[in-house]
């Protein structure tokens, strides 16, 4: 499922990032129009956009549910993966003292049991001829 949710994502950030042909066709605005949209219009047409999601949960409040709990979920899990790479970083990447190293390289050495040492099993013997 995720796979499909990245596949989308970069396909439509390369749709929007790559021109798709020469002029445009059809109904959307030519290159005088285009030209004409200034800033203060864009803002406008953004407010107007932030007022209509503001009401989305009014209308359509299972969504508005499935969302939010869809939001735990992937913030819940980002943090849970910050949290490791922190764990990771903090335990490499942590400088070491003079007392911590010295424990480090005296539990380095020698950490085999009894039981390591034993030799690997090798099977029956084979008969002599």
């Amino acid at each position: 499922m995720m796979f499909l949710i990245r596949t989308a994502f970069w396909i439509s950030v390369l749709l929007l990032v790559l021109p798709l042909g020469g002029a445009m066709k059809g109904d959307g605005p030519n290159a005088e129009e285009r030209a004409s949209i200034d800033a203060m219009a864009a803002l406008a047409a953004a407010g107007a956009t932030i007022s209509d999601m503001r009401s989305f949960c009014e209308r359509q409040p299972d969504a508005c549910d499935v969302g939010s709990k869809a939001l735990q979920v992937m913030s819940d899990r980002a943090r849970n993966g910050a949290a490791m790479i922190q764990d990771y970083l903090g335990s490499e990447g942590a400088p070491a003292t003079p007392a911590k190293a010295a424990s480090t390289a005296a539990s380095g050495r020698d950490t085999l049991t009894p039981a390591d040492r034993k030799p690997s099993w090798r099977g029956p013997a084979s008969p002599s001829a």
